[in-house]
């Protein structure tokens, strides 16, 4: 081993110069990465910089500067009849629903039905080979065609101990007894007529009949097979389906509505679509359950549907509706106009170009529209977008906008649901409780409309972003101050 201290340093040269350029090219490597990672961050910014700089000038859009007023979307209250429905979810049910078995045993001779036929009440639907039963009802006649013959005998013979009787030829008590005989074979003949309509009744049973007007199902039979009258499972179902039934559930709350409806007259009830809004078929109600379901807290109800277009179909779900009442002539106002606010609902009013915050007295409300009972008057303008800078008093630029509800648009009084409204949003204090009797929410085509929520009033659907004439529908505005 070298120990010479000259000599180890020259070995030791080449690769101290090895590690040094080791290093040089790592620092080297670092400063590329470097360099691609800018470059690649300022073509980043160029990209987006265009677009960011259109939403901000969108968003400067979206509220006036310096001392200009606001813009808001107004409409006036109304007056409007608003029917009030109760909705519930139900369960098409047949009218009547018959499984046709056999009352008697023997082989199936012949089917005189298709699936999915229509029938009538006291069509020949199937055949059991009636051979036996035929044979049986013959005796029975036989039988009491002998007992017949051995009557008119004793009869006969009741006569002659009669004659004999009157001329003392005979004794009293041979007429007696052949008159006890007599009864005897009128009795048997009597018994001979009952197992003859026994016979003609079972062998009747061979005929299996339609017992109502419906639709048949898939058989469970087939021709040939020997069926027995302790089959459970029959020969086929019938279900009557024109009408229909459909039975569905309330909440207990709505039993007292329901009942007044029901006293003044028929009540209108209607199956709805998948959508929750088209009509597939209306009806009548027929029966309110005479107990509430304890479990559940709902009442059960059955309506009659003709069902002329087959377009309901036992076992299917529905969404039904049931009008309860006519609200007549009341004040309407857009649901999105309504705020929440410590002392409850208000609304903004807009009177000579400034608004003030009314607090207000809800009867009925949905996504759509809101039925006021006491603070608003017809013809008053009320904000129903652009809350972010109100407060009461304040001066607005206010647009008209269209109302969104039609006159007849109805108003669901299902259950105490919470409606959310533009209260719920940040910087507003917590909803209070709506008053009266507080509407579901159904499922709805289109926006809501107020608070800055779903479609824009404007029913382009893009909103008013940059054009300055009102703030958009479609973004959710700043909180809204509630009046104190």
């Amino acid at each position: 081993m070298l120990r010479h201290p000259v000599l180890a340093r020259r070995l030791a040269g080449p690769e101290r110069d090895l590690e040094f350029d080791m290093m040089r090219l790592l620092r080297r490597f670092l400063f590329q990465l470097v360099f691609v990672a800018a470059l690649a961050g300022i073509v980043v910014f160029a990209a987006l910089a265009p677009v960011v700089s259109d939403r901000t000038a969108a968003g400067g859009n979206r509220r006036p500067r310096g001392d200009a007023p606001p813009n808001v979307l107004a409409v006036a209250a109304r007056l409007a009849d608003v029917p009030v429905y109760i909705d519930g979810v139900g369960t098409a049910k047949a009218l009547n629903s018959v499984t046709l078995r056999p009352q008697v045993d023997g082989q199936l001779i012949k089917i005189s039905f298709q699936e999915g036929q229509d029938v009538k009440r006291g069509d020949v639907l199937a055949l059991i080979d009636p051979t036996t039963y035929q044979a049986q009802l013959d005796q029975a006649m036989a039988k009491k065609g002998q007992d017949m013959a051995q009557l008119e005998n004793a009869r006969h013979d009741l006569e002659r101990y009669n004659r004999l009787a009157q001329t003392s030829a005979g004794t009293a008590q041979q007429a007696d007894t052949q008159r006890a005989t007599v009864a005897q074979f009128e009795a048997q003949v009597k018994s001979d007529q009952a197992s003859i309509d026994n016979a003609k009744a079972i062998l009747a049973y061979t005929r299996i009949t339609s017992p109502i007007d419906g639709k048949t199902g898939i058989r469970t039979v087939d021709e040939g097979n020997l069926v027995r009258a302790s089959d459970a499972a029959g020969i086929v179902t019938i279900t009557q389906v024109q009408p229909i039934a459909v039975l569905f559930n309330v909440p207990q709350q709505q039993l007292a509505r329901i009942n007044s409806a029901k006293a003044l007259g028929p009540v209108e009830v209607a199956a709805l679509g998948p959508d929750g809004v088209s009509v597939i078929d209306t009806g009548l109600l027929q029966v309110v359950d005479n107990q509430v379901d304890q479990a559940t807290g709902t009442v059960k109800l059955k309506a009659e549907l003709p069902n002329a277009g087959l377009k309901i179909w036992p076992g299917a779900f529905l969404n039904m509706r049931l009008l309860a009442s006519t609200l007549a002539q009341v004040v309407v106002v857009p649901g999105g106009a309504v705020q929440r606010g410590p002392k409850g609902p208000f609304v903004y009013v807009v009177s000579d170009d400034k608004v003030s915050a009314r607090v207000i007295t809800l009867s009925l409300q949905d996504d759509v529209q809101a039925v006021v009972a006491t603070g608003l008057s017809a013809g008053e303008r009320v904000v129903t977008s652009g809350f972010g800078q109100l407060s009461d008093g304040a001066k607005v630029a206010a647009v008209d906008a269209t109302p969104v509800a039609s006159p007849a648009a109805p108003v669901a009084a299902t259950a105490a649901v919470p409606v959310p409204t533009a209260a719920a949003q940040p910087g507003l204090p917590a909803a209070a409780p709506a008053l009266a009797e507080p509407a579901t929410r159904p499922r709805r085509e289109g926006g809501q409309g107020g608070g800055g929520q779903g479609r824009s009033r404007d029913g382009t659907g893009r909103g008013q972003r940059g054009q300055g004439a009102a703030p958009s529908a479609s973004a959710p505005p700043p909180a809204a101050s509630p009046p104190t």
